[in-house]
């Protein structure tokens, strides 16, 4: 007797778009940074450079160039991907956008979200069926994380077959110049197409965990003032040794309760893909991670690494990861046919999530 077939959520399609503009620490070492009581830092700027570097390991992030919107690097990335995986654009369900900010001008400060950064990435794409669902998704840096766990229940539902989902953000745009936080995040895209599939053994997008702390934890990253009392405008804030405390809490628990979900162990794993927050920081949480299962040395072959050169593009950094490993493009990874993945990510919320994805 041969085992019932189930649908499951697999990724056909990926595609990114990394920003081409460079930015080097060197060229933040003639900011004026303040402390949060408006009081200027008298470090000179190449100790703060330096020490920011050996704190995050960030050398070098990815700009945007200024005609550039979120929207436009979301639908190169989409473009992208539509063209590995080989479909129909019209054959899309659903077209989720995840991002923090929308669409941010140059100099403006100003979100725009109307229309949703969807129905201008369809409109970009010039998809024409009306039955093509464009909506937008936020939920801090988790956000595609979020929007990948959303489209597999659309298509195990059997409400959808085929659905695009995107992360992207110019989170540049909004960092405030006198806060030395400006120097960790970064811009730029991802997007994967996931098909439903019929197979015997589980594959694809299998089981999740998700937390939001929004008691205690609401304001470690929150959009307000300067730090420059005279420099007026809404500029994305962090209190990142909070931020780096919570992370390093709670993440480890929920990467531990999303593989119980699927009744694996550690071992079972092949690469854990985790928001590129802070190198120093995800070094920390998987070495918790390895702890929870009795390893006292953690092995980091299993976490790859990008914000060195390409810094913290928020939503973009989970899935950029995994086209870059697919594509050849980040050495010393790849995956094959069997492998278990952990996607995993921490934002603003606090929001935290985790699945698991078996390479098809």
């Amino acid at each position: 007797m041969s085992s019932q077939k189930s649908i499951y959520a697999v990724i056909t399609g990926t595609g990114s778009y990394i920003p081409p503009i460079v930015v080097k620490n060197s060229e933040f070492e003639n900011n004026v940074f303040m402390n949060e009581d408006g009081s200027i830092i008298e470090t000179p700027g190449k100790e703060i450079t330096a020490k920011f570097e050996q704190i995050t390991d960030i050398i070098e992030r990815r700009i945007a160039p200024d005609n550039i919107l979120t929207s436009d690097m979301a639908t190169m990335a989409a473009q992208e991907a539509i063209d590995d995986a080989g479909i129909d654009k019209e054959t899309l369900d659903y077209i989720i956008v995840a991002h923090n900010l929308g669409d941010v001008k140059k100099g403006t400060l100003f979100s725009d979200i109307i229309p949703t950064l969807a129905s201008r990435v369809k409109h970009n794409l010039d998809i024409k069926n009306p039955m093509a669902v464009a909506y937008d998704l936020t939920f801090g840096c988790p956000g595609w994380t979020q929007a990948m766990i959303q489209a597999n229940y659309f298509i195990k539902s059997g409400d959808a077959k085929r659905i695009l989902v995107i992360g992207a953000d110019a989170i540049s745009r909004m960092t405030d110049p006198h806060d030395r936080d400006i120097m960790i995040f970064a811009d730029g895209a991802s997007a994967t197409i996931l098909e439903g599939v019929e197979s015997e053994e589980p594959v694809g997008m299998l089981k999740h965990s998700v937390r939001t702390d929004a008691v205690d934890y609401l304001d470690l990253l929150e959009m307000g003032n300067s730090y420059n009392p005279e420099l007026k405008g809404n500029y994305l804030k962090m209190l990142g040794r909070k931020v780096y405390n919570y992370a390093l809490s709670y993440v480890p628990l929920v990467a531990q309760d999303c593989l119980n979900k699927n009744e694996m162990h550690l071992k079972d794993v092949s690469k854990i893909l985790i928001h590129q927050a802070n190198a120093k920081m995800d070094e920390a949480i998987l070495k918790r991670i390895f702890r929870l299962y009795g390893k006292k040395e953690m092995d980091s072959s299993v976490m790859p690494m990008t914000i060195r050169n390409l810094g913290n593009s928020s939503v973009a950094t989970v899935p950029t990861l995994f086209d870059l490993i697919l594509k050849g493009k980040l050495e010393g990874h790849e995956l094959k046919s069997g492998d278990n993945v952990m996607m995993t990510s921490v934002g603003a919320g606090m929001n935290i999530n985790a699945f698991m994805y078996k390479m098809p």
